[in-house]
């Protein structure tokens, strides 16, 4: 079966519905008709032959599981689908070396250009969050997870900074429910 995203210098794929009907049967291997964290996570590809990130995995599920049942329909699949792919685009773009995966450097560029304002000690820390091999560098899938969760949070962040100066004064308990309401 291929792979829904290929490797380093491989084109995205454009999917018509057909295309996409096809792929969607052979990932949903129990023939629910619904495609399981475990089914998708077995379909897409990070370009390194590792297994995607079963976290990331978690997280777009819970994007686009319009239904709460913790699958993904034929509808939420062609959505997903578009979704990897636009994020395929986007880490390439990045990918300034094509090494298949993002440098620290490149993380800040990628980071900037979304118009996060981040400290030297911030990118650092992403960078060690979502460097899953240890290597220095954040591979596809957990480059997507970095946006994720860094967009979600500050989403719950931006919730409390009614002026948007970048400054909010919440207590501790707020602090916990912001945190643990957040889709992390």
């Amino acid at each position: 079966m291929p792979a829904l995203i290929v490797g380093p210098g491989g084109a995205p794929q454009t999917a018509n519905r057909d295309f996409l009907w096809q792929v969607f049967q052979r990932v949903d291997k129990d023939r629910s008709g619904a495609i399981s964290a475990q089914e998708l996570q077995s379909a897409l590809s990070n370009g390194t032959w590792a297994p995607f990130n079963a976290e990331t995995v978690r997280l777009m599920i819970g994007m686009f599981d319009r239904q709460q049942r913790g699958t993904i329909s034929f509808e939420d699949f062609g959505a997903i689908w578009k979704y990897v792919t636009d994020w395929q685009i986007c880490f390439r773009s990045f990918d300034r070396d094509n090494s298949g995966n993002i440098d620290g450097n490149e993380l800040r560029t990628a980071l900037t250009s979304f118009g996060y304002r981040l400290q030297d000690g911030t990118h650092h820390m992403l960078l060690r969050k979502f460097d899953r091999m240890g290597k220095g560098t954040i591979y596809f899938d957990d480059f997507i997870q970095c946006c994720i969760v860094l967009h979600n949070l500050t989403s719950a962040f931006r919730q409390f900074d009614t002026d948007q100066d970048g400054i909010i004064t919440i207590g501790y308990e707020h602090f916990i429910q912001m945190v643990l309401n957040t889709r992390v």
